[in-house]
């Protein structure tokens, strides 16, 4: 057994790899975290720009006939989970710029060249922090959904949105990282998420349902993505709907909320299975 000696002389057992790579992970996470303090506009955009959205449409729609939505649901009610996902989204898809620009500054070169016990820390560093700023803007946007009177997830719905939004965010972090290690400069990465941003927004059912749609937009919100992580979490704030009831009535066929579920955590393997051996390439 490896043991090392103190400046006092006594043995101490030598750190195990996993604790090793625990501790890693948790500096690099923590140095993302002083990087927010010192600038927390990052933070505060991305809430202010979904709570914008969600009392803008609400207010738009505030005086709509009830039988408005398939359902009867309130508009209110209807919206808060679509800007709930959008809020997730957009701070996932931002995941890469912090390694980007440890790219741009050399920091990444000096990491790869420190002795780590593993370098998929760097990665998984990343995915907490990120996971943990997108689950905190949620909460702030479910809250102030709340306050204006849409409601909060009934029994068990809070678990339900949480492991969504947590198997959206590792999808879509895993993109932004595999974007982050693709594209040449920051520049190029901030002009995908403008560009992916809001196209993907309204080509879901975050804002209405397909049903309001034409065929061809139809077609695209009932493969988007989001459409699968917002109805799940629109379930969650309904006590009559369950993840057993059709949630998506798509032109292809109906699908529930347990093959909504199922649909995005393939998609989240599938990615993470894909930027792999980009990682391994550009890590090792």
């Amino acid at each position: 057994m490896n043991t090392t000696f103190s400046s006092s002389g006594s043995l101490n057992k030598q750190e195990t790899p996993i604790n090793q790579f625990f501790q890693e992970v948790f500096a690099l996470t923590k140095r993302l975290f002083l990087q927010l303090i010192r600038r927390p506009s990052t933070l505060i955009a991305g809430v202010l720009q979904p709570l914008i959205w969600l009392i803008l449409f609400g207010a738009l729609f505030e005086n709509a006939p009830v039988d408005f939505l398939p359902g009867g649901m309130e508009y209110g009610r209807f919206l808060g989970a679509g800007i709930i996902v959008f809020t997730a989204f957009s701070g996932a898809l931002n995941a890469g710029l912090p390694v980007m620009f440890d790219r741009e500054f050399g920091f990444l070169n000096r990491l790869l060249v420190a002795p780590l016990q593993s370098r998929s820390s760097i990665v998984v560093s990343s995915v907490v922090y990120i996971s943990t700023i997108s689950l905190l803007q949620c909460f702030a946007i479910m809250s102030a959904a709340f306050f204006l009177g849409y409601g909060w997830p009934g029994e068990g719905g809070v678990l339900l949105v949480l492991l969504t939004l947590l198997i959206l965010v590792f999808a879509v972090t895993a993109l932004s990282l595999g974007l982050a290690f693709i594209l040449p400069g920051h520049i190029e990465l901030i002009a995908v998420i403008f560009v992916a941003n809001l196209p993907l927004l309204f080509a879901s059912t975050a804002l209405v349902p397909i049903s309001f749609m034409p065929a061809w937009l139809g077609w695209l919100a009932a493969i988007n993505p989001l459409t699968f992580a917002i109805e799940p979490i629109r379930a969650a704030y309904s006590s009559s709907i369950g993840l057993g009831s059709v949630l998506i009535q798509a032109p292809y066929g109906d699908i529930t909320g347990y093959e909504c579920l199922l649909i995005l955590i393939v998609l989240t393997m599938g990615l993470f299975l894909v930027i792999r051996p980009l990682l391994n390439r550009k890590l090792i």
